[in-house]
This record gives C-alpha cells, sequence and structure tokens, in this order.
C-alpha cells in the first residue's frame, strides 16, 4: 500500500485493462445504487492508501454515476486517525484497519452506514458480516483483508525465513532487512516472536520487545514507510516485513521474491470502507461503497492489486491461481498461528508511542 505507479502489471497473464473488459467491469456492466445523486454536488473525496484501487475503478465510477473523485493517499492507520481526528477535512470514504475502526467508533469519527443504499452488502461472505470490532456492519464494510510477514530475494537467504527472528533478534543480515515504520504492528510481531500475545498490553512485556528492537537498531537498514517492497525489489534490502499484497505485487516483477508468514504466526488484519462524520456528500459515499461491493468491480480491483477479497460474489469470478494462492489467502495453518489485532485504549496507545519515541532515539 505504497506510492507507486498505479498502471504496474500484475501477474494474470494479460492486462489490467483486458481484465476490465473480459470481466465487464466497466460502467454499464455495474450494480449500484444512484439514490441521492440530485441533492449532492458530484463529487467524492476518497482517502486511501495508495496501489489500493483498481486501475480504472474510480473512472468507472465516475462514467456510471457523473460523480467525479477526488484520491487523496495516507501511509499508514495513524496518519489518517491524526488527519481525520484534527476536523475531517472534507473527506466521504476512508479505508481504516479494523483495530482502528473501534478505535474511530470510541471517538465518534464515523457515522452509521444506510445499509438499505449499499445492496450489494449481498455480495460480501457471511463470515465478514458480524465483526468483533464492528458488530452488525454498523459502521464500517470490508474491503480487503490479509496477513503480515516477511518478503525475501530468495537468492539472497540460505533458507526460507521462517522466524521473525532474522528481523528482530539476528545480525544474519545485518544492513540489509527493514522493518514496517508502523510502532504498534512491529511491537505485536514482536510480542508474537517472543511467545506472548499479539495484544499484550503488559508494559514490561512491550519494554521487552522495545529493548530487542534497540539492540536489533544496527542490523536494521530502515522502518520503512510501507515501502519495504520497494527496497526489496531494488536490492537495497533482502528481507521486509511487509503486507503481503504488496509483496504480490513485486513477486510479479521478480520471480527472485518471495513472501513467508513466519511459523511463530503474525498479524491479520481487514481494511474496511467507511463514512467519517462529518463527510460532505454522504449519499455519493454510500453508492461510491456499493459501487466497491459490486461482485465485477471488487473482482478487477482484487485482481489489480493482489489482495484477498471477501466479496464472495467478487472471488468465484476470480482465477484458480488467484483463489488458491496461499500468500493471498492464509492456510489454516497460518491462521492458527496468527492474531487480529484488538484496540486497546488511550493508555495502550500512549505506551507505544512512548516505547516508539525511545526506539527512535536509542
Amino acid at each position: 500500500m505504497t506510492k507507486r505507479n498505479l498502471t504496474r502489471q500484475i501477474p494474470s497473464g494479460v492486462s489490467r485493462r483486458s481484465f476490465l473488459a473480459g470481466t465487464g467491469a466497466v460502467a454499464a456492466g455495474l450494480t449500484f445504487s444512484g439514490k441521492g445523486f440530485a441533492a449532492e454536488e458530484k463529487v467524492l473525496n476518497f482517502y486511501n492508501w495508495d496501489t489500493y484501487i483498481g486501475e480504472t475503478t474510480l473512472d468507472d465510477f465516475s462514467d456510471a454515476t457523473g460523480v467525479s473523485v477526488n484520491m487523496d493517499l495516507f501511509a499508514d492507520n495513524d496518519e489518517l486517525f491524526a488527519k481525520l481526528k484534527a476536523g475531517n477535512p472534507g473527506y466521504d470514504v476512508i479505508v481504516p484497519t479494523n483495530d482502528y475502526v473501534e478505535r474511530m467508533i470510541s471517538a465518534d469519527m464515523l457515522v452509521k452506514l444506510d445499509h438499505s443504499k449499499i445492496p450489494n452488502i449481498k455480495n460480501v461472505d457471511p463470515a465478514f458480516l458480524n465483526p468483533a470490532f464492528d458488530p452488525g456492519r454498523t459502521y464500517s464494510l470490508p474491503y480487503m483483508w490479509g496477513s503480515i510477514g516477511i518478503g525475501y530475494r530468495k537468492s539472497r537467504v540460505d533458507a526460507v525465513p521462517d522466524s521473525w527472528k532474522v528481523l528482530y533478534d539476528s545480525d544474519k543480515y545485518a544492513g540489509k532487512i527493514a522493518l514496517l515504520a508502523a510502532p504498534s504492528t512491529v511491537l505485536q510481531v514482536g510480542c508474537k516472536y517472543l511467545g506472548y500475545p499479539l495484544n499484550e498490553s503488559d508494559p514490561a512485556v512491550l519494554e521487552k520487545v522495545a529493548d530487542m528492537l534497540i539492540k536489533q537498531k544496527p542490523n536494521i537498514k530502515v522502518f520503512a514507510e510501507d515501502n519495504g517492497q520497494d527496497l526489496l525489489l531494488s536490492g537495497e534490502v533482502d528481507l521486509t516485513m511487509e503486507w503481503n499484497g504488496d509483496i504480490l505485487q513485486v513477486m510479479a516483477e521478480d520471480d527472485d521474491i518471495s513472501y513467508v508468514v513466519p511459523k511463530e504466526g503474525g498479524l491479520l488484519w481487514e481494511d474496511t470502507l467507511c463514512i467519517p462524520t462529518g463527510a460532505p456528500h454522504p449519499e455519493n459515499a454510500h453508492a461510491f461503497i456499493n459501487f466497491l461491493l459490486d461482485a465485477k468491480a471488487g473482482a478487477a480491483i482484487a485482481d489489480f492489486i493482489q489482495y484477498a477479497t471477501p466479496n464472495a460474489a467478487a472471488k468465484a469470478l476470480m482465477s484458480d491461481e488467484y483463489r488458491n494462492n496461499p500468500a493471498i489467502f492464509p492456510t489454516d495453518e497460518v491462521i492458527r498461528n496468527s492474531e487480529t489485532a484488538i484496540y486497546q485504549g488511550t493508555d495502550y496507545t500512549q505506551l507505544v508511542d512512548r516505547l516508539w519515541t525511545k526506539i527512535g532515539a536509542a
């Protein structure tokens, strides 16, 4: 989910535009709600991770509705939260991750969705319709899901790096490793490596993880702003902590790159579609969310960005190569060993911030 060119060709043997044409994912073939357009200006402001939308999705929506889409990009959930916490500058649809949905609900930063305006909810896999972080999908709908693991260059390692040790607790690849510049995620995965729960909140345990990271800092080339896959592709690092879809995108360009979730397990996440408090175009926002949940539009998005779709109707249109790829859809073993982050309140957030400052200053 980093800042790269959206015209990058990702594997399937056909171009993105060919895929769109082949599935009929053009304005005339999509199912969406047009309610409310007459009452609002024809504009939608979308705040999204980069490389996290189909190649023509925004144009398709505009062609179908006459609503033009402005898309701004954020690098991580902390940036998204801070921008909206200071007051919504005009965004209509945002894409927070599951634990930040909880945090934003608690802070009254999201509005309730009108499900009657999003009939394509019917396309969502029932397994995603009642998550603990948003029971009944009152404030959010699922966009994509996946894992965080290790992307690596096969020719530069002597074995599959199947433990977080190579990033957190080893000088074996000194100067050639990257971790995400994501405080809570890095600390949570460090807890997993040390045998604690991902959502461990004991300050003594988190201090232990922070001390381990401080000791490891000389071996870490960079805490990457979610561009570890680009560093891997360019050869600047040989191993990186990253989102699975980002690594899959560069695997399409270089067959020397691969991805693994370590044996200790990792972090499973779900990104969602939400309408922030103060959205200036709520009707357009509902229509846009409904559009993204269309089967054909959803398939085109998933094919382009190579993340796991929770849209059952979209998944049914995808190739076996996509549906059966364990780097996209984690295996049962990975799911058993992994955990999902939860929002643990302001005291935990302040502790993470303090420890991250300590790590950075060391």
